[in-house]
């Protein structure tokens, strides 16, 4: 090899591990890191999972809280 096909040699190299190496992090799959799962590159065309509807009022056992403390209290005023 003359020393301008070793260059070209190299210089073909070092950019195919550039583009290797930014290609790497785009593809991917599915992987539970700290607890967390992580979704795969395919996550929007999964199936999707269902989730059953919880009540109107996110705060129900507090607003019953205060619904029974304002009875109690009108009672007492009586």
């Amino acid at each position: 090899m003359t020393e301008t096909k070793r260059s070209q040699a190299w210089k073909y190299a070092f950019l195919g591990l550039l583009l290797a190496g930014g290609i790497a992090p785009s593809v991917g799959c599915q992987v539970s890191v700290a607890g967390q799962t992580l979704p795969s590159p395919y996550y929007l065309h999964d199936d999707v999972q269902y989730f059953p509807a919880g009540p109107e009022n996110k705060i129900a056992n507090e607003t019953a809280a205060m619904k029974s403390a304002r009875a109690q209290a009108q009672q007492n005023v009586r």
